[in-house]
């Protein structure tokens, strides 16, 4: 198969793979942002993350292809802590779509410190795992990218996402120090 015919080379898949490093990086530096500088650039972030992993070609995965994940428990650790730590008491959420939800009187809270790093733990070993430049790898990297978008963190994003529009564009506190801000 040429490059050129090759998933791993089409358009959706390199501007996902560009949008997926921009993300990392984000997290990554989440320490660097106020809360609201935070959730201004992820709540425009998360959604073109989904729109490229939703356009990412379908491709088989090759069950005789060994992934060597690199991102450790200590990494997904530290990205979860540092939004943590900016998002503050904001960092937690009343979820909707847990599945012990319809059976429950009591809500149940969830973290978007969590629900981003559980996206950044997939998009960051996808990451490394296409920069091997192996192609074989590189090939299954992307059809377990697309797998685990469906069934795992594409709903973790949209949860995150929810959260954060709601912080970035509130009434209260965050929301009107944006609004005197943008006018000044």
């Amino acid at each position: 198969m040429d490059k050129i015919e090759s998933p791993i080379y089409e358009r959706d898949t390199l501007e996902f793979v560009t949008v997926a490093l921009e993300y990392c990086s984000l997290v990554e530096t989440a320490a660097r942002f106020t809360i609201l500088d935070f959730a201004d650039k992820a709540a425009k972030m998360l959604p073109l993350l989904y729109l490229k992993a939703a356009l990412l070609p379908e491709v088989a995965p090759d069950d005789d292809v060994e992934l060597e994940y690199t991102l450790t428990e200590d990494m997904y650790e530290s990205v979860r802590n540092r939004i943590s730590n900016v998002l503050g008491e904001q960092d937690t959420y009343l979820e909707t779509f847990h599945p012990d939800m319809q059976y429950s009187d009591t809500p149940i809270a969830a973290f978007i410190s969590e629900n981003l790093a559980d996206v950044y733990q997939d998009a960051g070993n996808f990451i490394s795992l296409f920069r091997q430049g192996n192609e074989e790898i590189m090939r299954n990297a992307l059809a377990v990218c697309r797998i685990n978008f469906r069934e795992y963190w594409g709903q973790r994003l949209l949860n995150a996402l929810k959260a954060l529009h709601a912080i970035r564009y509130s009434e209260g506190e965050y929301g009107e120090y944006l609004e005197t801000n943008e006018t000044e």
